[in-house]
């Protein structure tokens, strides 16, 4: 029937975990009005992460210019302008925080001329200067190949750029249609070649590939110079998004493990529950 939702398997019932660092996060959060994507995209790691205490940033607001057919965050053509005031605010909860590895994202902000990137590099400075020994990681979106606004990022020289790939070139006219394959392995690629950057993407799976997609496109990514992986389940998060294909099991993303650290990735996070930010830091 359409808009009927497969039954989770045993392997993707999560114990909940918390601990007081989870308690203190979600009331420095509120208290900042500071978003994350832990919450925007419903991240099944949430409780772990939190009560590790450790958490994703999400700049630009909880607003996205694009409708990915698999993302839980809200859709909207015109957001509300970045807040000039966020950059500091989330420096200083990084200093309440005590982290030593940092992870900031965005959504995507089409309606604005360098897609926020002066934005993102207001907050990266703020976040050294009150920091200035954390180590940072950027999943960064694609500026719309704006190279200039890419550049202005890299220029900060961030310890890892991340940018997925989200899923195999087949399934993108579906899946991510105002987004480019080929363009995001460019992005990955100038990020290496141009800055000398450690970069990083990732993928979900259980969305109609085949295996031989995810391998293919695995070496896609190992041919543009990324050196880290993540690999994880898809989750529909509502009735209304792409629908899950299918629920890969564990011992399949072993497999996935093998064959990328085969093709000489340094890092590999390949399971259920990984998502881009899952560990992140944990190698340096």
């Amino acid at each position: 029937m359409p808009g009927q939702r497969l039954r989770k398997p045993e392997w993707l019932k999560l114990r909940m975990r918390t601990g007081p660092e989870f308690g203190d996060i979600q009331r420095l959060l509120s208290e900042t009005s500071l978003n994350t994507v832990c919450r925007s995209a419903m991240c099944p790691n949430l409780q772990e992460c939190w009560s590790r205490g450790t958490a994703t940033f999400l700049l630009l607001g909880n607003v996205c210019t694009r409708s990915c057919r698999f993302c839980a965050i809200g859709t909207q053509q015109k957001p509300i302008p970045p807040d000039p005031k966020e950059p500091a605010r989330i420096a200083g909860a990084v200093t309440a925080m005590k982290l030593n590895f940092v992870v900031l994202t965005s959504v995507n902000r089409d309606d604005l001329p360098d897609g926020g990137a002066r934005h993102w590099t207001e907050t990266m400075k703020a976040i050294r200067l009150s920091s200035p020994d954390a180590g940072l990681e950027c999943l960064i979106p694609d500026f719309e190949g704006n190279d200039e606004a890419l550049d202005m990022v890299m220029n900060e020289r961030p310890d890892v750029l991340n940018h997925n790939i989200e899923t195999v070139p087949r399934l993108y006219t579906n899946v991510r249609p105002e987004a480019s394959y080929n363009q995001s392995l460019s992005i990955l690629d100038r990020a290496l070649t141009l800055h000398g950057l450690a970069t990083k993407s990732g993928m979900m799976v259980g969305m109609g590939e085949t295996f031989e997609e995810v391998v293919a496109s695995m070496k896609d990514l190992r041919e543009a110079g990324c050196s880290r992986l993540t690999i994880g389940q898809y989750l529909q998060p509502t009735a209304s998004h792409f629908p899950v294909e299918r629920y890969v099991p564990p011992e399949e993303f072993d497999t996935y493990r093998d064959e990328a650290l085969g093709m000489g990735f340094s890092t590999v996070q390949s399971g259920p529950f990984v998502r881009s930010s899952y560990l992140a830091g944990s190698e340096e």
